[in-house]
């Protein structure tokens, strides 16, 4: 190894090396406080000046990461943002954490990374190790990062040193965080991948080196198509059961006692988050560059967006029951975030549920105590209602789109308004007036009227 590779390693294990996060938001954010928790000087980069400023007075805007750990980082004075990509110059290894997200043709954006390689390239210096974490297609790495860097005259693995290393951020999850979740990553040289892995080593208890950014990049595209599928299926599975009158929440239950060859996944309203909607069709549009469609990608896809249709549908199936319909009914969605215990609305499938309800006539409003607004279709901010059961009584159906842990699931019951379970949260609370999707409507007897049995 030269020179330029043996200053940064032992500027790395001394931890004097200066750290660098491009995009503070839920995968930056918890990874720079990571890293100044280890002891490095960080500089955290930013455009959002209200994120700066937050982070500044220690008042976190990430679940994972409380304002007391954020203040205690700003306490330590090694953890440094800015809105200013200058300090690209003062930095050693940079990590860039920025959204990756669809275009409007359902086509990869990468502009957010473009534009950080556009500032790397104006403050490049040698010796500089930089990462990508963004969930991306393989090939990116290479294409919009070692090519751009190496036509200024600078040569990955001996000049500067380049990773891909994909996040694996699940928000709220209180059992795996940025230091214990297993990281992969690969290095367009030998070299490359050696530096990378003795960097995230400093702050991450497990590193999986792989041959290269592709498989990488690949590896991350993998893990949430997986799902994508999987969840596909049993939403299938759901519709399905439903049309043949068997719950498959028992069924999945069932299935899963099985202690081999079997896992469970479960229905829902549709895909929420970053990843799982989105990452399916980077893989998917880059195939189609070697030719190659995969129809299981497509397939699961159209499945999981066709859901919050599916939802629709049995709302008026049930407001059928009690002789109403979804137009002027007032529908109540139970939670907005895209899973429980977090304000993330981030392609959560209950914003496309409240548009086909809108659409279809309904009075509709939501209750989220973490998510407490959101910009409709039509550039209109939408708030959260606020808890009051009595105006709860009143509305003609409800909604649970997230099962959030605060909801008193028992006291929701109780007041006899018909629910749709898109979770089976209530599961535990059988009434004639609760259903779930998974399985078929019961009828509901009017007064006098005999149940068939």
């Amino acid at each position: 190894m030269n020179e330029e590779y043996e200053t940064l390693l032992n500027a790395i294990e001394s931890k004097k090396a200066v750290l660098g996060v491009v995009g503070l938001g839920y995968v930056g954010l918890p990874l720079a406080v990571e890293m100044v928790k280890q002891g490095f000087t960080v500089v955290g980069i930013d455009l959002d000046p209200d994120k700066i400023d937050r982070i500044y007075r220690g008042d976190s805007y990430i679940s994972d990461i409380s304002s007391e750990e954020l203040a205690a980082c700003m306490q330590t004075g090694r953890f440094k943002p800015t809105t200013d990509y200058s300090m690209i110059a003062v930095i050693d290894a940079i990590s860039i954490c920025v959204p990756t997200p669809l275009s409007e043709n359902q086509d990869p954006d990468t502009s957010y990374i473009t534009m950080v390689v556009e500032q790397l390239k104006r403050f490049m210096k040698p010796r500089l190790l930089i990462t990508l974490e963004s969930t991306t297609y393989p090939g990116t790495t290479e294409e919009l990062i070692q090519s751009e860097i190496e036509a200024l005259g600078y040569t990955a693995g001996k000049d500067f040193f380049l990773c891909f290393s994909p996040e694996r951020v699940d928000p709220s999850n209180s059992r795996f965080n940025t230091r214990n979740t297993p990281k992969v990553i690969g290095g367009t040289t030998e070299a490359c991948l050696k530096l990378g892995a003795a960097l995230y080593k400093e702050y991450v208890d497990t590193v999986v080196p792989v041959s290269s950014p592709k498989v990488a990049e690949m590896s991350k595209l993998l893990e949430n198509t997986f799902r994508s599928v999987n969840i596909a299926f049993v939403n299938e599975m759901a519709m399905m059961c439903d049309r043949m009158g068997i719950d498959v929440w028992e069924v999945i239950d069932a299935a899963a006692t099985k202690p081999f060859g079997f896992m469970p996944f479960y229905p829902g309203p549709g895909i929420g988050g970053h990843c799982i909607p989105l990452d399916p069709m980077y893989l998917s549009w880059k195939a189609k560059g070697f030719r190659f469609y995969s129809k299981f990608i497509e397939l699961a896809q159209s499945t999981n967006d066709n859901m919050p249709y599916y939802v629709i549908n049995k709302t008026a199936t049930i407001l059928n029951e009690y002789a109403k319909s979804i137009k002027r009914s007032n529908i109540l969605l139970l939670g907005m975030a895209y899973k429980p215990d977090i304000s993330d609305l981030r392609e959560s499938p209950g914003l496309e549920v409240y548009e086909q309800f809108k659409e279809n006539g309904a009075n509709v409003d939501y209750y989220d105590p973490h998510a407490r607004s959101f910009v409709d279709k039509n550039g209109e901010t939408v708030n959260s209602v606020d808890y009051d059961i009595k105006k709860f009584r009143k509305y003609d159906c409800m909604v649970l789109i997230t099962n959030h842990n605060s909801f008193d699931y028992s006291l929701i019951a109780s007041m006899g308004v018909p629910i749709l379970d898109t979770r089976n949260a209530f599961n535990t609370y059988a009434q004639p007036h609760i259903y779930k999707i998974g399985h078929s409507v019961q009828h509901v007897p009017e007064p006098g009227e005999a149940m068939l049995i």
